[in-house]
């Protein structure tokens, strides 16, 4: 046991505190210490090397890695004293925010000591949970605060986004000074009387803003007449002293535009307790918040009913930046964010009071067993809706589009995706090793529908007796899963070793193999895909320039979670050439192993028009290709769940059928002739990629080796994205290819493996020979559609196509670098623009076999560079060459006389790129 008096200074210019904090630390193990670990959680915002940033970068998010020093924080000017003598500390082999107190003498068991330091924090800006934001204050996790001792030993931890906490239980005494016009949400029970009167008095003159534009513009008057909506700082001072017995922290929120709504709540043993509103006085008013006391005293009163009697004399709760997407639960507070509808905020309300029960009064070890809190939390809300508990019901209202097929239990179909592609994890998992999408879904939902489980396997009387039990025996003593089992055993009298084995397993909680039917659906349908075998319709168009628009359908099973066999096919009727066209693929997944490696088996196919020729009395004629792609891909497993690598493996082979032309003559008649018959070719294709979709630093690399008929075609292709610090970045792309023939080099042989030699430029339409990219126009030599290219090869944005052989092209070997940046915001001409479009800069470095020969036309060291603008999340982009080597400038001189800008500009269009991993990197499928 740990009992706190502290006293704190809110300094609200620079945003620190300025304290003084006294620990009784009582010694209840049967074991002798010698070192006390103490967390100083807010040196956690120290720098970017803390165990708090790297999981925010783990997780996705860069702004604390980036922020300035000023939204940093830390704590220091600590010097501690035990039983009057100085104590040295000694730091964490580590973490930033560990420290270990040395004993000057030896602490026995049943014995005490008094502790004591002065301590300075610089508030941080609020990323997680506590902080500041201007001058409205979050003060969590503030103090120097010891680890807890329990019979598994010391628990130090750093702290953490994503894996909550375990701190000792104690009696908390906090006098808290600060200027006097802030208001101030506190944990426990405010002793000042004169303090109490004014918030009473507040509650009772602050207008609650409604719908009606009357009442509110009535309420912004009174509300700019009496106090600013952001008033500045008071030099005048007041202190609150507040008062808790048997918590395990101490959180405080201040702001001056607090609104304040107070009332009792009688619960069933007679005892009367304070519940508290404070949330924000905003000009457009606040009306979600009007039914905020009703929805704390249903908290209080459900969880008090099915779990045991709320032990403490306040419940708050308190609108405040929480630095998360939810709330925040503390001892007898909780913050919670701004909600948009009351629905909303009710259930965050409910969600995070809740937690007073299995996170404060039982206060398991929240960063190794996760499920102990959020997942038995989580069952508690599903219970409170289930039940009708919920004070605001259901509009009634008709269902969108949208609504019909998205299934309320979003859930269900998430751990299905986990499940079914074995990227799940245990229940049983400790919080920081979990993968940010697995915490939600396994230690919150998974574990809510255990709870179901378990309840059915009781029956909910006797569910409802065994928690019971578990919340009296253990409130205030720190369980561990044994023990709940323990108590379910004990009151029971059943053997839950079933039950509680599935806290350990991986896959679903129930083997469910429902015989599913075949259902037609519109567009797509995620509602009971576990009785359903979808096939799904919905229009289709395309457009080139050949077959000009398209028009069609799209026929699929594609939904979530994922079929093993899905297919997709694609009939388009081609308004312009007047010919049915298409696409389509069937695959089929394993998934070998138990930890998400997958083998997929598909067959593609596709036939459009390729290029158009018009004869010499104007008949046109399209040109017509087809192809069909079988491909094997094997998806190597990951072994850390929270890493964004990949590795694959992939063949294919492109059986292609192309049409052309052909004139002969007859010698005799002297008559010409013009057929277009069609030839076959095939290209085998060996692919590796090891792909890394972290937020910071990403890079792709990838390995690729072809061969068709006569030749082969090595490729190597790297790419390394640098962030910047303030916004932005560089992204360097390598390459380097080497082409060999089978065989002996011939002309003959040259010239028809010519679309497959190594380009420096970015290739053209007929030089895409698997027909992988979207082409406009694929067989264009002027107008626009001439401009498109593709990234590949040495991916130069300046062209040299009207050339017989373009500059840079290569049957041998080339190499070369790709530099993009972005530019900033303040440098960048087009932010004058009502829309936001990124404007780059490029350049292309790059050698090839021929430029080292004697006499060779070029420089052994070719480049080019320019301005880049990149729309549709870099989908389309759009180059423009201002600078570049002379052997370019000598091409466009001599062969564009006209329009030169004009024409020198290319882009391309990646559809091909877009994938669920490229648009959302967290989701591991």
């Amino acid at each position: 046991q740990v009992n706190y008096k502290i006293d704190v200074t809110l300094n609200d210019i620079s945003h620190t505190l300025d304290g003084f904090v006294k620990m009784d630390y009582y010694n209840n193990s049967p074991d002798t210490l010698y070192f006390i670990w103490l967390h100083v959680w807010p040196n956690a915002y120290k720098n970017d090397r803390t165990a708090f940033s790297d999981q925010l970068l783990e997780n996705g998010r860069t702004d604390f890695y980036f922020s300035n020093s000023d939204q940093r924080g830390y704590i220091n000017r600590l010097n501690f004293k035990v039983n009057g003598t100085i104590a040295n500390t000694t730091d964490h082999p580590q973490h930033q925010d560990i420290i270990k107190l040395i004993l000057p003498q030896a602490l026995a068991p049943k014995n005490s000591i008094k502790i004591q330091t002065p301590f300075h924090v610089q508030l941080p800006h609020n990323f997680s949970r506590g902080g500041h934001v201007g001058q409205s204050y979050q003060a969590t996790q503030w103090y120097p605060k010891p680890a807890v001792y329990d019979y598994k030993g010391w628990h130090p931890m750093p702290y953490l986004e994503q894996g909550e906490f375990y701190s000792e239980f104690g009696n908390y005494e906090v006098q808290l000074t600060l200027p006097k016009n802030y208001l101030v949400a506190a944990t426990g029970e405010l002793q000042d009387e004169d303090e109490k009167k004014w918030l009473q008095q507040k509650a009772a003159t602050r207008i609650i803003y409604d719908d009606a534009p009357v009442k509110k513009q009535a309420a912004n008057k009174k509300i700019k007449e009496e106090e600013p909506e952001f008033p500045v700082s008071s030099r005048e001072q007041k202190t609150l002293h507040y008062v808790q017995n048997n918590v395990h922290d101490f959180a405080w929120f201040a702001d001056k535009r607090f609104v304040v709504r107070q009332d009792t709540l009688e619960l069933s043993s007679g005892r009367i307790i304070q519940v508290a509103a404070f949330f924000k006085n905003k000009p457009e008013g606040n009306a979600v918040w009007k039914n905020s006391i009703r929805f704390i005293k249903q908290s209080v009163i459900t969880r008090s009913n099915w779990l045991g009697e709320y032990p403490y004399n306040t419940a708050t709760a308190v609108e405040a930046a929480t630095g998360i997407a939810g709330g925040m639960e503390y001892p007898t507070i909780t913050s919670i964010p701004p909600s948009k509808t009351e629905e909303q905020l009710e259930h965050t309300i409910e969600h995070e009071v809740g937690h007073n029960w299995n996170y404060g009064i039982l206060a398991s070890n929240e960063r190794d067993h996760p499920w102990m809190d959020e997942g038995i939390n989580q069952y508690y809300d599903n219970r409170y809706t289930s039940t009708g508990s919920n004070i605001i019901k259901d509009k009634n209202e008709k269902p969108g589009f949208f609504e019909n097929r998205i299934p309320a239990d979003v859930g269900a179909v998430g751990l299905s995706m986990m499940t079914g592609s074995k990227k799940d994890q245990p229940i049983e998992t400790t919080s920081d090793k979990f993968s940010e999408f697995n915490y939600g879904l396994i230690a919150y939902y998974k574990t809510g529908k255990w709870m179901e489980l378990l309840e059915r396997s009781l029956g909910t009387e006797m569910f409802d007796s065994c928690m019971h039990e578990f919340y009296h025996r253990w409130k205030f003593k720190h369980p561990y899963p044994e023990d709940f089992k323990r108590v379910i055993e004990d009151v029971s009298g059943k053997n839950m070793d079933k039950e509680f084995a599935l806290l350990t397993m991986k896959d679903d909680l129930e083997n469910k193999h429902l015989k599913k039917d075949l259902k037609f659906s519109s567009f797509f349908n995620l509602k009971d895909t576990d009785k359903h075998h979808y096939i799904f319709a919905a229009p289709a168009v395309g457009f080139n320039l050949y077959d000009k628009i398209m028009i069609g359908g799209l026929l699929h099973n594609y939904t979530l979670p994922a079929e093993k066999f899905q297919f997709i096919i694609a009939p388009l009727y081609a308004t312009g050439s007047k010919q049915l066209n298409g696409l389509g693929r069937i695959s089929y997944t394993l998934f070998p192993g138990n930890n998400g490696q997958k083998v997929e088996l598909s067959l593609s196919g596709a036939s459009f028009s390729g290029d158009s020729f018009t004869d010499s009395v104007a008949n046109v004629k399209y040109l017509r290709f087809s192809k069909i792609v079988p491909s094997i891909k094997f998806a190597f497993a990951n072994k850390d769940p929270r890493s964004q690598l990949s590795k694959y493996l992939q063949w294919k082979t492109f059986f292609i059928r192309e049409q052309g032309l052909r004139f002969t003559r007859d010698t005799g008649t002297q008559i010409e002739t013009i057929t277009y018959p069609f030839a076959g070719r095939y290209v085998n294709q060996l692919k590796f990629v090891v792909e890394n979709n972290r937020v910071l630093y990403p890079y792709k690399t990838e390995a690729q080796l072809e061969q068709g008929d006569g030749f082969a075609r090595l490729a190597l292709t790297g790419n390394y994205y640098f962030n910047y610090a303030k916004e932005g970045g560089m992204n360097v792309r390598v390459f380097a290819g080497k082409f060999f023939y089978l065989g002996d080099k011939t002309y003959l042989k040259q010239f028809e493996t010519d679309r497959y030699h190594l380009n420096m430029t970015g290739p053209k339409g007929y030089e895409d020979y698997t027909y992988s990219n979207y082409y406009i126009g694929r067989n264009e030599f002027e107008k626009y559609a001439s401009q498109q290219i593709m990234q590949r090869d040495g991916f130069f944005k300046v062209r040299t196509d009207l050339l017989s052989s373009k500059i840079g092209r290569t049957d041998d070997w080339l190499a070369a670098a790709n530099f993009t940046t972005s530019i900033p915001t303040s440098l960048n001409p087009l932010q004058v623009l009502p829309i936001k479009i990124p404007l780059k800069l490029f350049v292309d470095i790059g050698t090839y076999a021929e430029a080292w020969k004697q006499n060779s036309g070029t420089g052994r060291i070719i480049y080019d560079a320019g301005l880049q603008l990149s729309l549709f999340a870099n989908t389309v982009n759009i180059y423009v060459p201002i600078l570049y080597s002379k052997v370019y400038r000598d091409y466009f001189k001599s062969t564009i006389t006209e329009k030169r800008f004009l024409k020198n500009i290319s882009f391309s269009i990646d559809i091909q790129t877009i994938t669920m991993k490229k648009l959302f990197p967290q989701i591991p499928f």
